[in-house]
């Protein structure tokens, strides 16, 4: 008899597609939030899926069969998005990333890449389910289902979870941890929150944007005399842009091999800064392209190219082009990728060269190789420095794309036995044959005379191998390398080499930097002043202390200071440092002044740049 009523209960699909939901929060859990407990997920989860269950019940009682299995594939195509998205960025993704969809064909590769064959068993029941549907019987038991449930129990439960719903939501509401806020919300709750969030959001009049405002936030104080000021006056501009180039490639050997013997050369003989660090979101590459051209912070939700590909952006390009500069962009992939037309437009670059121009001979991943970019591109810099003009050259490298599975013909690097057929061996490979292909722009800038005349800036433009997708293997290959624990410190750190044939001694600075900081310190290689244009970087030749927000890659209200990288709990005082040194992370040693500056240039920054007029 007991069993007569479970089975009784099981063949209502509210009791059904609750059970199955409940699998796919715990394999959500279990792929997001390790350390939570399930308890935890199941209490937030649960009442927010039974608010969409008992609409369900109400709405479509005579169709109701068909709409759970609706329901239930966009709840789990939630949950999958989530998972996958988790493993990439190691954010929560929310609606706002649907401004991506239309750039999944050409990351194909990455996104197959981390999709593990057990995330696809969310899906199981969903198959299952519509496979059944060819059976006449079970049609059949469908039509049965059509029955209304009782008012009374049905309301008493739509009221009871549509409550704990909003009362999660709003004891949560004021975390600044988006991953916290998901964590204790539910990730359905959180998926709607950030709906309304977005609603609400405002800001504050532009006008109280100035350059002391941002001076003040940023603390210490600008020499009177900078040092190296207009060292490199009237000389080319090269900025060249490493694809998820990180630091520790540099000055590193496994087995006996350098990984990148050009760039070690570099940064031995010139000026390299082992403490800078990426500042990029959702549009990675691009985004890095809009932060080293405008010294402003990312948009809060999505990629700079989108969101404010439509502005008339202050940047380096137009301030360059005011004191006698010709401008180009060089990327072998296709311009109207994450909408660069409109963002070359917005920063005012002269002109772009894209795949067009670059053709698709020697391809790896989106476009031509890097050994035809630079090729290529080299010649056309020497045309430029004919007209007499010197020339601010922006140039993105793309072949050591994730997922790094460059072809055989380009692989110059033996992986010792351990690395192979691993994400970390697969990277190391396509880093080695980005650093020869800088070799031959090198070789080639020297031979037509570009180099004695030309600056170069040579930076990575966001992380290549992020914690959340590395295996345990490949995590102990990581600490291998490193001699420590892999952890946020060393995953957002890239290189920033300056090779400026005006200063001859090598240096290594120690002080942080960041890509915001990139613009004010070519300003001062080239005596250019900045004092009456807003920007959120400084000259870090010059500037010892800094404060750079992060966004998007680690939770808001984190920044990296001179000792590490702080990552904010629910608040500042439960948040955690991570060490430059690769100490224990411990309880934070910066400083809540800090914390607050750090938030406060971000909302600056949002405001200044939302108000920006559109360009022609």
């Amino acid at each position: 008899m007991k069993s007569l009523k479970l089975d009784v209960w099981l063949s209502k699909p509210f009791i059904f597609f609750t059970v199955l939901m409940v699998i796919k929060i715990y394999l959500a859990r279990f792929v997001v939030f390790d350390d939570s407990s399930i308890w935890l997920q199941l209490a937030t989860g649960i009442p927010s899926i039974w608010v969409l269950f008992c609409l369900i019940e109400w709405i479509a009682p005579r169709r109701k069969l068909g709409v759970y299995v609706a329901v239930n594939l966009l709840l789990t195509t939630i949950f999958f998005a989530v998972i996958m998205y988790y493993k990439y960025f190691g954010v929560i993704v929310t609606y706002h990333a649907l401004q991506q969809v239309n750039q999944v064909t050409e990351v194909s590769g990455s996104v197959f890449s981390l999709l593990h064959p057990y995330f696809l068993f969310i899906y199981t029941d969903i198959v299952a389910i519509l496979l059944l549907f060819i059976s006449r019987r079970f049609r059949k038991w469908g039509k049965s289902l059509a029955v209304r449930e009782s008012n009374v129990i049905l309301s008493a439960l739509f009221f009871l979870s549509l409550a704990g719903s909003v009362t999660n939501v709003w004891l949560h509401r004021d975390s600044i941890n988006e991953l916290k806020q998901a964590e204790n919300m539910g990730i359905l709750n959180y998926e709607a929150y950030a709906v309304i969030a977005s609603v609400n959001e405002s800001f504050e009049d532009p006008s109280h944007v100035t350059p002391e405002a941002i001076a003040a936030l940023k603390g210490g104080q600008a020499p009177a005399v900078p040092q190296f000021w207009g060292a490199e006056k009237g000389k080319n501009v090269i900025i060249l842009q490493l694809e998820a180039t990180q630091n520790f490639l540099l000055d590193r050997k496994i087995d006996g091999q350098e990984l990148t013997p050009v760039m070690n050369q570099l940064m031995k003989e010139n000026i390299y800064f082992p403490h800078f660090y990426q500042q990029v979101g959702q549009g990675n590459t691009s985004d890095a392209e809009f932060v080293v051209n405008t010294s402003f912070y990312i948009p809060q939700h999505g990629a700079a190219a989108q969101d404010y590909g439509d502005l008339a952006l202050p940047s380096m390009p137009k301030v360059l082009k005011e004191n006698g500069y010709q401008t180009a962009t060089f990327h072998t992939n296709d311009v109207q990728f994450w909408n660069r037309k409109e963002l070359y437009a917005a920063l005012g670059f002269d002109r772009y060269y894209d795949a067009k121009f670059f053709g698709d001979e020697d391809t790896v991943f989106f476009g031509a190789s890097d050994e035809v970019l630079y090729d290529k591109t080299a010649d056309e810099l020497l045309k430029m420095s004919e007209t007499g003009k010197p020339f601010y050259a922006q140039i993105i490298s793309m072949s050591s794309h994730h997922p790094f599975n460059i072809p055989d013909r380009k692989i110059k690097f033996k992986l010792p036995e351990r690395y192979e057929d691993t994400l970390v061996g697969d990277y190391i490979q396509a880093q080695n044959y980005t650093d020869y292909a800088l070799g031959t722009f090198i070789e080639k800038l020297k031979q037509n005379g570009l180099w004695d005349n030309s600056v170069l800036l040579i930076y990575g433009d966001h992380l290549g191998l992020p914690i959340y997708s590395l295996s345990d293997h490949e995590k102990d290959l990581m600490k291998e390398i490193y001699g420590r624990k892999y952890q946020f410190a060393e995953m957002m750190n890239i290189p920033l080499i300056v090779v400026a044939p005006g200063m001859t001694e090598p240096m290594r600075p120690t002080q942080t930097g960041g890509q915001v900081d990139i613009f004010p310190t070519v300003a001062n290689l080239l005596g250019i002043s900045l004092a009456d244009h807003i920007h959120f970087g400084q000259d870090i030749l010059n500037r010892t202390d800094n404060v750079l927000p992060q966004r998007y890659y680690l939770p808001s209200g984190s920044f990296v200071n001179n000792q590490g990288i702080f990552v904010p709990g629910l608040q500042y005082k439960d948040g955690v440092s991570f060490p430059f040194d690769g100490g224990t992370p411990k309880g934070t040693d910066s400083t809540e002044d800090e914390y607050k500056r750090a938030l406060e240039l971000l909302r600056l920054s949002d405001s200044y740049v939302s108000h920006l007029p559109k360009h022609e």
